[in-house]
């Protein structure tokens, strides 16, 4: 392997490593990253740890303040997120209802599973819930949906939402939505696909703009 395309791989392995852990809020919003300690910890050069703390930059998540800082979220960010969600998960949902195989639909059965099994801590519920919404936008087939939700859901995951607003009341419901929304897809059923996720985003918005704004 050349060594530039030595450095792009394992630039991309830094990348999706930080950006996990921004998302499990392991590194939380305000934190200072050096890049010393990530080539050190990650054992890479500094060469891949400069490329990946610029794509995260690009992204958004980062931002240059006598060195690198992972980027404060504002609630008022909130509205312009969700319009975001509900005009790309809308449509992906609805292309994922259009173009869905059945090994793509028994994943999300086995994820839907997984959440009503009521065995899952309310960390690991919310990871397989960010990965069924995950997944239905990557069925879309739509690599720019799928990067414009991604860069949606640091923000929201940053206000640490999903951990503290949703009542057992919420998440009932929710289990309800996401059986819906799968058989909307299993049947191959666009224009419901496209009704259901739309919805669910928004009474997530209710509840978020409720506790933030």
């Amino acid at each position: 392997m050349a060594k530039t395309d030595r450095n792009a791989s394992l630039a991309t392995g830094v990348y999706k490593q930080l950006r996990d852990r921004m998302m499990a809020l392991e590194i939380r919003s305000g934190t200072r990253l050096l890049e010393d300690e990530i080539s050190e910890e990650l054992g890479v050069g500094r060469t891949p740890v400069r490329e990946a703390l610029l794509r995260l930059q690009g992204e958004g998540l980062l931002e240059r303040s006598g060195g690198w800082i992972v980027r404060e979220i504002e609630p008022s960010m909130i509205i312009s997120i969700f319009e975001c969600r509900m005009a790309i998960e809308g449509y992906a949902t609805r292309l994922a209802a259009e173009r869905a195989m059945p090994e793509q639909i028994e994943s999300l059965a086995e994820m839907v599973a997984a959440m009503d099994a009521g065995d899952l801590t309310r960390v690991e519920m919310n990871r397989v819930n960010r990965q069924f919404h995950e997944t239905i936008v990557l069925i879309s087939g739509n690599e720019i949906f799928h990067e414009i939700y991604e860069r949606t859901q640091f923000p929201y995951w940053n206000l640490r939402t999903p951990l503290v607003i949703f009542s057992d009341d919420d998440r009932t419901r929710y289990t309800v939505k996401h059986h819906e929304l799968l058989d909307s897809i299993a049947a191959h059923n666009p224009d419901e696909a496209e009704r259901l996720a739309r919805g669910h985003v928004e009474d997530t918005f209710r509840i978020v703009r409720q506790a933030f704004l």
